[in-house]
């Protein structure tokens, strides 16, 4: 059996070609599964070249129905030949799944009858728009003025200078949204010669070693009281709610960098003289991907490593001893669920003292997109087989997400990372808090 597809309107189709028995289905189903993007909800079989179907298939289509039911979408069949036609009236699935003459007629159905969850704040929200992009403003919570919390010192990480009293314990219970360079392990001796790439999201804590081996590890712990530290040496935690909440959409085939997200944020604020915005936010999100651009440490940078002088890990001439990038645009479809933060060069910053923004960003030589009007440091993890609804809310979908979906990896993200699709928290940042 062969199958090719393609993308119509916005719904996958698949055009089969050959005997759909249980062999053929069992081919149909990884097919499947391996092109479906986690914002698809519409999938249609082209059977016109399908000569034979037996109860292998029958047990593929009812799989499928019942996955697009998962993500509120639709399933239905196009040009059912004869023989097969016969197997689905004999089983009774012609009256459980939509049967169109044609593709075109389905996808045509489809399109005129999509629902969109989010109508109605897109009618009565405001949008920070440009062109074949949109950001429906949502309101957030305003209990309490957002502020970045930062353990360890940045500049003892850059100069690869960390020692053993450098490295601090958090509770997980303490740390709902951060990033930063931690461990995990048996004690301080242990983790620290292992200090990688880590972000935290609700309770869970995702980090990078930099044991040689390129694989993330992760640990979601049942208590989050329970006495397992988090061992870092240098963290930023969000302390506080997200003020606004943005749906992003773009047009079909766009899509948009994490740099201009971020930078659309800003001119928004400006634009909009948000009163609480002073030059600095804190941004959640959780994405369908285009493609991620990354970055990762790969060696731990402790005291004693041999960095000469006062050269730092990100000095290009020896960066790469140090970072492995990755711009190859991996991960096309897949969930991203992300947390970082960005400074506003062209808003007034007067009200953070220079060395507390100093103790947020550093140069990345491979985030090439960034604007010279903006420092932007973000950590992300991807999930697989995750259903995206932007009319969901956001901190529910990733407490679930962190405990139930598929990981897949986990990354500093480069600026040129593009997501199509998206439900953003935003924090206006009121002060930032370095802590001993």
């Amino acid at each position: 059996m062969e199958a090719r597809s393609e993308r119509k309107e916005g719904v996958l189709v698949f055009f089969i070609n050959g005997r759909l028995d249980a062999f053929g289905a069992q081919q149909l189903d990884e097919w499947i599964k391996g092109a479906l993007h986690d914002d698809d909800k519409e999938l249609v079989l082209d059977l016109s070249g399908t000569t034979y179907l037996s109860s292998g298939g029958l047990r593929t289509f009812n799989m499928l129905k019942k996955e697009m039911k998962r993500r509120n979408g639709r399933f239905a069949l196009a040009a059912v030949g004869e023989y097969p036609k016969k197997v689905l009236d004999m089983a009774g699935f012609s009256t459980i799944l939509e049967i169109f003459p044609t593709t075109d007629a389905a996808v045509d159905d489809i399109r005129k009858k999509r629902r969109n969850p989010t109508l109605f704040n897109e009618i009565f929200y405001k949008k920070i728009e440009e062109e074949g992009i949109s950001l429906t403003i949502e309101p957030g919570w305003m209990t309490s003025p957002p502020v970045l919390r930062i353990t360890g010192d940045l500049s003892k990480v850059l100069h690869a200078k960390l020692t053993e009293a450098d490295i601090k314990t958090r509770k997980f219970s303490e740390i709902t949204y951060s990033l930063g360079l931690g461990a995990l392990g048996a004690d301080k001796k242990d983790a620290m010669l292992l200090l990688g790439e880590m972000i935290t999201l609700y309770g869970s804590m995702v980090w990078l070693p930099t044991d040689g081996n390129n694989t993330p590890d992760f640990l979601t712990p049942l208590d989050a009281e329970a006495d397992v530290p988090v061992y870092t040496g240098y963290n930023v935690t969000l302390d506080g709610p997200f003020n606004e909440y943005l749906a992003l959409s773009v047009e079909e085939g766009k899509s948009v960098s994490i740099a201009d997200i971020y930078r659309m944020i800003f001119a928004g604020a400006r634009d909009r003289g948000i009163k609480s915005y002073k030059g600095v936010v804190a941004v959640a999100i959780w994405g369908v991907i285009d493609g991620l651009a990354s970055s990762g440490i790969k060696k731990a940078p402790v005291a004693g490593t041999g960095l000469p002088g006062t050269a730092t890990i990100m000095d290009p001439a020896i960066s790469g001893e140090w970072m492995a990038s990755d711009t190859g645009m991996s991960y096309k479809g897949d969930t991203l669920v992300s947390f970082g933060f960005g400074i506003d060069l062209a808003a007034s910053i007067t009200g953070f003292q220079p060395e507390d923004l100093d103790a947020l960003y550093y140069a990345n030589p491979a985030s090439r997109a960034a604007s010279k009007a903006t420092y932007l440091h973000n950590h992300g993890v991807v999930f697989r087989g995750v259903p995206f609804d932007a009319s969901l809310d956001l901190n529910t979908q990733v407490k679930k997400i962190v405990n139930d979906a598929t990981f897949v990896d986990m990354r500093h993200l480069l600026d040129s990372t593009r997501l199509r699709r998206a439900k953003i928290g935003v924090a206006y940042i009121q002060e930032i808090v370095r802590e001993p």
